[in-house]
């Protein structure tokens, strides 16, 4: 596979899309203490020492003014059941946790119920990433159960086939 054309934003987003990615939901608090949070598959581990994770945020993201001033956020790792989860927190409706149980986690962001892994992260650092601003959190809590992941490849999402 050998490209001479010049690189397209499609080009690029359908090269992506071969790769696949789990889904989470990040969550956090605003600063009035409201519940926040979006479907993301810019995830990934970065370190085991110290344990940091991160995620990347889009810079129009309604959400970004609350992620970029929280100290805190929970990575929320669906499973495969949880496709309206994701498609939830992926729409654009106000009030994303409306009628949802959940608790706040160790550092104070909501932990969503049901889910295959938690990750409570403090925030280590933000850096900048082009249209997005990635954030670096410092695992301080985890907890994973049993389960298959949800999963998204090709624009579409998959379950995983074993």
């Amino acid at each position: 596979m050998e490209s001479t054309q010049p690189l397209t934003a499609e080009a690029f987003r359908r090269a992506c899309g071969r790769f696949a990615t789990g889904i989470a939901v990040v969550t956090t608090l605003d600063a009035g203490g409201a519940p926040v949070g979006l479907t993301v598959n810019s995830f990934t581990s970065v370190s085991l020492d110290p344990p940091l994770v991160l995620f990347c945020l889009d810079r129009a993201s309604q959400a970004l003014p609350s992620f970029a001033n929280a100290n805190a956020f929970s990575i929320n790792i669906l499973e495969e059941s949880q496709r309206d989860l994701s498609q939830r927190f992926a729409a654009r409706e106000a009030d994303r946790f409306a009628g949802l149980s959940y608790r706040l986690g160790t550092l104070g962001a909501p932990v969503l119920p049901g889910v295959l892994a938690v990750l409570e992260c403090r925030r280590h650092a933000v850096l900048e990433g082009g249209d997005h601003l990635i954030f670096l959190g410092e695992v301080i809590a985890a907890d994973a159960g049993d389960g298959q992941p949800l999963l998204y490849f090709g624009g579409r999402y998959r379950l995983l086939g074993m």
